[in-house]
């Protein structure tokens, strides 16, 4: 383990990139708080990691909901510490045509991958920028730069994300908080994929998918890099992928 006593948030720590990232922080020696919607959800794997000996919180939130965001940071910087690292994971990739996407489907999809990490960021920056360092990273998507047919709401939302964290980065770099975006460019080894996507796709070859642990890994990486050569974006995909 390489850090003590310092405080790590990961909003829409899900079963896969979010649960992985808690993972991955809590046995570097971070105090760590997963937060979703239903945090029953993540306490087998904060079970296992006290059982390890480290430091891991599940909590609710609903990300949505700016009164909710702020009294989780109050709570967090109140009860556990200051944080150091906070970490924006909540999906919404939902496949729509431009036909059937609603109004409110449209919304909700930005409300998640979008307004929620406005919200989130926002408050990171209030709490960092008075101790001046820091750490805000995000999730991306291929969506974040590229909309494809099916996915318009869920590009426009990621689109937005990209935009709110590259101003982000702009203004508070130069005030020594790192803010960073991660493009996952590929499926993401789930259960879900490995039961409706992999039993169809053709030719398998090793590591042909990315793995939750890797790309927490490379969270892992952008926190610990030095301000002389801090990376804003870093995209993620498999060997057999083409750019």
């Amino acid at each position: 383990m390489t850090e003590t006593n310092k405080t790590v948030l990961v909003v829409g720590a899900g079963d896969a990139i979010g649960s992985a990232i808690v993972k991955k922080f809590a046995r570097e020696g971070f105090t760590t708080i997963g937060v979703r919607r239903n945090a029953d959800k993540l306490q087998p794997l904060v079970e296992s990691l006290a059982a390890e000996g480290h430091r891991a919180h599940a909590w609710s939130c609903d990300a949505r909901s700016e009164e909710a965001i702020v009294e989780l940071f109050e709570r967090i910087e109140r009860d556990l510490g200051e944080l150091d690292t906070v970490i924006f994971n909540v999906g919404a990739n939902v496949p729509m045509s431009v036909l059937d996407t609603t109004e409110r489907k449209f919304r909700k999809i930005w409300e998640m991958a979008c307004y929620s990490g406005f919200l989130t960021g926002r408050e990171a920056a209030r709490h960092m920028l008075p101790r001046e360092r820091g750490t805000i990273l995000f999730t991306g998507a291929t969506a974040s730069v590229k909309g494809s047919a099916g996915f318009g709401a869920f590009a426009a939302a990621k689109h937005g994300l990209r935009a709110w964290a590259q101003s982000m980065a702009r203004e508070l770099g130069p005030k020594n908080i790192h803010v960073g975006h991660l493009i996952i460019d590929s499926a993401v080894d789930t259960q879900w994929i490995q039961e409706n996507v992999l039993p169809h796709k053709q030719n398998r070859q090793p590591d042909d998918i990315v793995n939750p642990d890797s790309i927490a890994e490379v969270y892992w990486q952008m926190r610990e890099q030095k301000r002389d050569g801090w990376t804003f974006e870093q995209d993620l995909r498999p060997w057999v992928e083409p750019w």
